[in-house]
């Protein structure tokens, strides 16, 4: 894992917590995008060298959903930069960690991602993200 790649959080309401961190960060954000996969909807955040994931569910069976239905808005996940993914699932794996996913996905932010379950790390989710190469 090279870095962290973003920080993900869970919100009712994308437009006003866009506006709430615009002002929190001096800076609009510059991406929304629809994850159909995940049932979310995706806005991104730049603050200095980091980026902050802005999550609203788009159907009540998404993950952000049952999330904020358990555990109200906040931090959802941390994602890591990794230059290889189907490696580390492989690596991860052979250490015991669980996988959500056996194998990488399209992501938001054209990345390939995988997620650990929390039950493995602490319960900490985690994501894994690769840039997909054009």
């Amino acid at each position: 894992m090279r870095k962290i790649e973003h920080i993900g959080i869970a919100v009712k309401d994308i437009e006003k917590s866009n506006d709430l961190f615009k002002t929190l960060f001096g800076e609009a954000h510059y991406k929304i995008e629809d994850v159909e996969s995940e049932g979310v909807k995706t806005s991104f955040f730049k603050c200095g060298p980091n980026k902050i994931e802005l999550l609203q569910a788009t159907n009540s069976n998404s993950p952000i959903a049952k999330f904020i239905e358990k555990k109200g808005e906040g931090i959802h996940h941390i994602a890591f930069a990794v230059d290889n993914i189907e490696e580390e699932i492989k690596r991860l794996t052979n250490e015991g960690f669980q996988m959500i996913h056996k194998s990488p996905k399209k992501g938001a932010d054209q990345k390939l991602i995988a997620f650990l379950h929390p039950k493995s790390s602490n319960s900490v989710l985690v994501e894994l993200c690769q840039d997909i190469k054009d």
